[in-house]
């Protein structure tokens, strides 16, 4: 097959797959076929003002929410998710929103919270995009 052909299988498994980025806006996986919806901030925000059962979680540490957090969260640090999540969120079917700084600990904790048995997680990035107000 010639360069040329190769290239058009390329561009045809790349247009039948769809190859997206890390902020879509699909469920994302976990190992347990289990899944929480990735977000926008926009969308959390507006689940934020239009719900009134639901939890914002702060997947980063004490220093960084101290410096700034999203009003009401709670701050569990992604690396104890699993040791506070059930104590500090009892209600496995509430709906949850979670950030940390830029989105990385975000999917770490939003994927621990669905190993859990978490049933309504929606994982929004990081408090670097976020556009609105904090607590300082």
């Amino acid at each position: 097959m010639n360069i040329k052909g190769l290239i058009a299988m390329l561009f045809i498994t790349i247009c039948l797959f769809g190859i997206t980025g890390c902020n879509s806006d699909k469920p994302t996986a976990t190992e347990s076929g289990n899944s929480y919806e990735q977000i926008s901030a926009d969308e959390a925000k507006k689940l934020m003002d239009s719900e009134t059962d639901y939890a914002i979680v702060d997947a980063r540490t004490q220093e960084e929410f101290d410096a700034g957090h999203i009003e009401g969260a709670i701050m569990i640090p992604e690396y104890e998710i699993e040791a506070k999540a059930e104590s500090l969120l009892p209600d496995k079917d509430q709906l949850i929103l979670v950030y940390c700084r830029s989105g990385r600990r975000s999917k770490i904790a939003s994927e621990a919270l669905v190993g859990l048995g978490y049933t309504n997680v929606k994982e929004f990035g990081g408090i670097i995009d976020w556009p609105y107000e904090i607590v300082k």
